[in-house]
């Protein structure tokens, strides 16, 4: 198992795998944020490519959203809304594309990570992959990432995550809410089945994919301006001393 961060692109014929991964917790500094929305787009643009797979490495954790000491280090509203801007960036990035783009998430999702699965087309997981939303513990929301939660889940479920920030539901909660399409006893069988469903796709008409993929997404051309707002919202709380005290007794634990 690799032990360095990386954000890849690999191609097999028409399926593109992006795969993030930042030990132990895939927690994802603005770097790697930023480094994926940019691989998440060039991936786009390649004619090559018909279909997309997002993925994390290792098999604990798929993404524990953004990371806590970045989020400590800031000291000024800029910076702030340039941080969750990095998640801002990557949900955008994710709309945007062309592509058709599968989420395979092989364990826990929390905060942006439960966006991230949110914000691709279709998302299948491992039984294994409980989600939470612990953004109000620490003082901040889940306000970036809330449109694409509202959007695939409906409004009361979000409520339902975001106002119990210590609790973990289940993969199957998740489904039947409609996060994920299906679970898997194993990550050997969801790599299977998001790569059969990957490679069948593939096979279909680029265009008609493209098409479909622009009516799923009808009425959020406005995200890019929503979600900036968002994160000056969230980056204006991340100065806050509750938030800065919190994240102090995250850190240290």
């Amino acid at each position: 198992m690799a032990t360095n961060p990386y954000v890849k692109f690999t191609k097999t014929q028409n399926v593109g795998y992006i795969e993030f991964y930042n030990p132990p917790h895939n927690a994802l500094p603005l770097q790697m944020l930023n480094e994926l929305s940019a691989t998440i787009t060039q991936a786009g643009e390649d004619d090559d490519v018909h279909v997309l797979v997002l993925k994390s490495g290792g098999d604990r954790t798929f993404c524990a959203g953004a990371s806590l000491k970045d989020l400590a280090a800031i000291s000024t509203i800029d910076e702030g809304k340039t941080f969750f801007m990095g998640f801002a960036n990557v949900i955008n990035a994710l709309r945007n594309n062309p592509k058709i783009i599968i989420g395979s998430v092989q364990g826990k999702a929390v905060g942006g990570g439960v966006g991230l699965a949110a914000a691709v087309d279709v998302c299948f997981a491992s039984e294994f992959a409980s989600i939470k939303l612990s953004e109000l513990s620490i003082g901040i929301g889940p306000f970036v990432i809330e449109p694409a939660l509202k959007r695939k889940l409906g409004l009361s479920v979000v409520s339902q995550l975001t106002l119990n920030p210590q609790t973990f539901f289940s993969a199957k909660w998740a489904r039947e809410k409609g996060l994920f399409a299906a679970i898997f006893e194993s990550n050997n069988e969801l790599n299977t089945q998001v790569s059969n469903l990957a490679n069948q796709l593939a096979s279909c008409n680029p265009k008609a994919l493209a098409e479909f993929k622009k009516i799923q997404w009808e009425g959020t051309d406005h995200w890019e301006e929503l979600l900036a707002k968002r994160a000056k919202i969230s980056g204006e709380l991340a100065l806050s001393s509750f938030t800065k005290t919190q994240l102090k007794k995250f850190i240290k634990s």
